[in-house]
């Protein structure tokens, strides 16, 4: 009787190892599921600049007013025929948009 409860104990502690430390324990599940979490989190944010990518290819593709906003901006590009004013703030004054 004395071997059979031990063997049991035995058997129940290898259990309990393999459940809190070993692989696939408790502890290694709930990373994974953090990690997935986190993962997600990414992926939404990752479509959504796809989906910001996407419209913007639509819109330069689609017409003008876009590559020229573009050009503008980014390029500092005026049309012919317009005057460019470069208006400076002085340091410490708050910038208006």
């Amino acid at each position: 009787m004395r071997i059979l409860i031990a063997i049991l104990l035995l058997l129940l502690v290898l259990l309990q190892y393999r459940l809190w430390v070993g692989p696939g324990s408790l502890a290694e599940v709930n990373n994974l599921k953090h990690e997935i979490a986190e993962l997600r989190e990414e992926l939404v944010g990752l479509r959504e600049r796809n989906r910001s990518l996407q419209a913007e290819v639509v819109d330069l593709r689609s017409g003008q007013s876009a590559i020229e906003e573009r050009a503008r901006s980014e390029l500092g590009m005026i049309k012919d025929g317009e005057t460019f004013y470069q208006v400076i703030q002085p340091p410490g004054t708050p910038a208006h948009e």
